[in-house]
C-alpha cells in the first residue's frame, strides 16, 4: 500500500492539512523579507564628495548642496560638483587645486536624506571605489542560500523535516537580529551568509514536509498557496520600509517578530511517511491517526493493522543505483539535462536581478516594489491553466514574455519611467509564471530512476543565478543599459533552447532511461492496462517552485 492511498483515505487535504499550511505559509512572509531587504537595506542614495580642508567653519558637511546634480552611479570627483553651489553659500571656502582634480574622495561623502535616513552604503561608504563591495555582500548571501540548501536538505533527510525547520527559524530570528548590529561591513556579510542558509532550510523543508502530507489531488493548489504569501511578505516589505527609513531599525522589524515562532515547537507536526521511510511505523501511525480525526475520518481497528504493514513509501526500487553523471552520460538525457539546467539558471538570475535592481527603472523605489510584488500573483494564477495545456508551450512564451519585455526596456528614455517600469513588469510577470512550470516540467521530463539527482542539479544550477544576479548590476559601469540586455537575451535563448525539450502535458512519465533514450519498452507501457487504461502518474511530483 502506499502512503498517497492512506492520504486519500484519511483526507488529502482536510482540517489538518489546511492547519498545517497555516504554520507552513506564514513563515514565508519573513522569507520574503530577508531575500528582498537589501534593495531598502543596500540602496544607494545620490551622494556627493566633501572635505573638511574644503568646508572651514562649516562644521564638516556641505551648506547648501543640491542633490538634484549628483548620482548614484557616476562617481563625482570634486571637479564635478558646481562651483556655483559653493559662491552662493555663506560660507567663504578656499580652493585647493589638488583636491579638485583628485578622482577619489578623502574628506567622506555626502548621502541625501531624502529617501533614506540611513542605509549600509551611508554607513559604511560602499560607493566609487568601494561600491562593488554591496554587490559581493548580495551574492554571498545567495551563496548562502546553496550552502544551505546542500546542508540542510542532509540533514532533513537524516533528522527530520519538523526539526530541520525548527532549527532553520530559531536561526534566522538570531543571526537576522545579530545583523542589525552589525558593527562593520564583514560582520555584516557573515551574518547576511547565515541568515540566507536558514532561508533554504526552512522554504525547502516547509515545502517538503506540505507536499509529504498532501494528497496528490491538491498538491498543485497547495504549492500555489505558499507561493502567494511569498508574494504578500513581497509587498509587504514595500509598507514596511517606507515607514522604516533607518536600515538597522529596518533590519531588526523583519527579524525580531520570528521569535513567535517558538510555538512551532507545539503545533508542527512531523512527516509521517518520513518516519514510514525510517522505519517508525508506531510514531507514523500514531499521526496518521491523528490526522484522521482531526480530518472528520477516523480509523477503524482493522485499518490500523493494515497500516501498520506499510513499510516503504516508495513504489519504485531501482535495482541499479544512479547518480548524477547518468544525467549526462547517453545523449537524448545529457541535452534534455543541459537545457533544463540552463532555465532553472536564467529563470533565478533573471527573477531576482529584476527584484534587486528596481532602483534602475526611474518610479518610485516602494511603489515599484509594491508594484513588482503584485505581478507575483496573477503570474502564479495563470500557470494553473495554460500548464494542463502545453508544457512546452507554456514555458517558452512566459519565458519569451519576460525577455522580451526586459530587452524593450532599453529603447525607452529615462524621462519616461512609468514606460520603463511597466515593461520590467511585465518581464517579472513573464520570468515569474515560467519560474513556476520549469519545476513541474522538469520533474516529468527526468526519468524516475534519475529524477531526484536531476531536479537537485538543477536547483544549483539555479542558486547559482541567485550568487551571479547581484553581480550583473556592476555592468552598468560599462554601459547602463548592459544589465536589462542580459535580462533580456538570456530567456529569450532559453526560450529557444525550449523548444528542443519534448511536450510532457497528459503523457506517461518516463521511468527509466531506456524510456527516454527509446531503446527500451517503456515501463509504463507495461503497466498502462493495470492502471486501467490511464498511463501512470508519479504523485510524488510537486509544481510548485518553492524555490525563492
Amino acid at each position: 500500500m502506499s502512503f498517497d492511498k492512506v492520504l486519500n483515505r484519511i483526507g488529502g487535504f482536510g482540517r489538518f492539512q489546511k492547519t498545517l499550511y497555516v504554520w507552513i505559509c506564514l513563515p514565508q512572509i519573513f522569507l520574503a523579507f530577508h531575500m528582498l531587504v537589501t534593495v531598502f537595506t543596500g540602496a544607494v542614495p545620490p551622494h556627493l564628495c566633501k572635505s573638511s580642508q574644503l568646508l572651514g567653519d562649516s562644521g564638516g558637511s556641505w551648506v547648501g548642496l543640491n542633490f538634484s546634480n549628483a548620482s548614484e552611479e557616476i562617481c563625482p570627483t570634486f571637479q564635478d560638483v558646481q562651483l556655483s553651489q559653493l559662491n552662493h553659500s555663506d560660507v567663504n571656502i578656499p580652493i585647493n587645486e589638488h583636491l579638485m582634480t583628485s578622482g577619489s574622495c578623502k574628506g567622506g561623502w555626502e548621502f541625501s536624506k531624502e529617501v533614506f535616513l540611513s542605509t549600509i552604503v551611508t554607513e559604511w561608504n560602499l560607493v566609487c571605489e568601494n561600491a562593488t563591495l554591496n554587490n559581493i555582500g548580495s551574492s554571498i548571501y545567495m551563496s548562502g542560500l546553496l550552502v544551505g540548501a546542500v546542508l540542510f536538505g542532509a540533514l532533513a533527510d537524516k533528522y527530520g523535516r519538523r526539526i530541520t525547520i525548527l532549527i532553520g527559524l530559531a536561526m534566522q530570528f538570531t543571526f537576522g537580529v545579530g545583523v542589525a548590529f552589525a558593527q562593520n561591513f564583514y560582520t555584516y556579510v557573515l551574518l547576511r551568509f547565515v541568515v540566507g542558509m536558514t532561508v533554504s532550510a526552512v522554504i525547502m523543508n516547509a515545502f517538503v514536509l506540505g507536499t509529504e502530507w498532501t494528497g496528490p489531488k491538491h498538491r498543485m493548489l497547495a504549492g500555489v498557496i505558499t507561493d502567494y504569501f511569498f508574494g504578500f511578505g513581497y509587498i509587504l516589505l514595500a509598507g514596511v520600509a517606507y515607514l522604516i527609513r533607518d536600515w538597522r531599525k529596518l533590519q531588526l522589524a523583519i527579524s525580531a517578530p520570528g521569535l513567535v515562532f517558538v510555538f512551532y515547537i507545539w503545533v508542527l507536526p512531523k512527516s509521517a511517511r518520513w518516519l514510514m521511510a525510517n522505519q517508525k511505523h508506531e510514531e507514523a501511525l500514531d499521526l496518521i491517526r491523528k490526522a484522521a480525526l482531526l480530518n472528520g475520518k477516523p480509523l477503524e481497528e482493522n485499518e490500523i493493522e493494515l497500516y501498520k504493514s506499510l513499510k516503504n513509501i516508495e513504489n519504485l526500487e531501482p535495482h541499479q543505483k544512479y547518480t548524477a553523471i547518468d544525467l549526462v552520460r547517453t545523449p537524448t538525457i545529457r541535452k534534455q539535462s543541459l537545457i533544463l539546467f540552463y532555465l532553472w539558471f536564467v529563470n533565478v538570475l533573471v527573477y531576482y536581478g529584476l527584484s534587486f535592481n528596481i532602483s534602475d527603472f526611474g518610479m518610485n523605489i516602494y511603489l515599484t516594489q509594491m508594484i513588482f510584488g503584485l505581478v507575483e500573483m496573477p503570474a502564479r494564477t495563470i500557470t494553473l491553466f495554460t500548464i494542463n495545456r502545453s508544457r512546452r508551450i507554456s514555458q517558452l512564451v512566459f519565458m519569451a514574455i519576460g525577455g522580451l519585455a526586459c530587452l524593450l526596456t532599453i529603447f525607452i528614455p529615462d524621462d519616461l519611467s512609468v514606460v520603463r517600469t511597466v515593461l520590467a513588469m511585465v518581464g517579472k510577470f513573464g520570468i515569474s509564471a515560467s519560474f513556476s512550470i520549469v519545476y513541474i516540467y522538469s520533474a516529468e521530463i527526468f526519468p524516475t530512476v534519475i529524477r531526484q539527482n536531476g531536479i537537485g542539479m538543477c536547483s544549483m544550477c539555479a542558486r547559482v543565478g541567485g550568487v551571479i544576479a547581484p553581480i550583473i548590476s556592476l555592468l552598468r559601469n560599462i554601459s547602463h543599459h548592459a544589465p536589462m540586455v542580459v535580462f533580456g537575451l538570456c530567456p529569450l535563448i532559453g526560450a529557444a533552447l525550449t523548444m528542443f525539450l519534448p511536450e510532457t502535458a497528459h503523457r506517461p512519465l518516463p521511468d527509466s532511461i531506456d524510456d527516454v533514450e527509446g531503446t527500451g519498452v517503456s515501463t509504463t507501457e507495461r503497466q498502462h492496462d493495470f492502471y486501467e487504461g490511464r498511463p501512470k502518474q508519479n504523485p510524488n511530483i510537486s509544481i510548485s517552485t518553492s524555490l525563492h
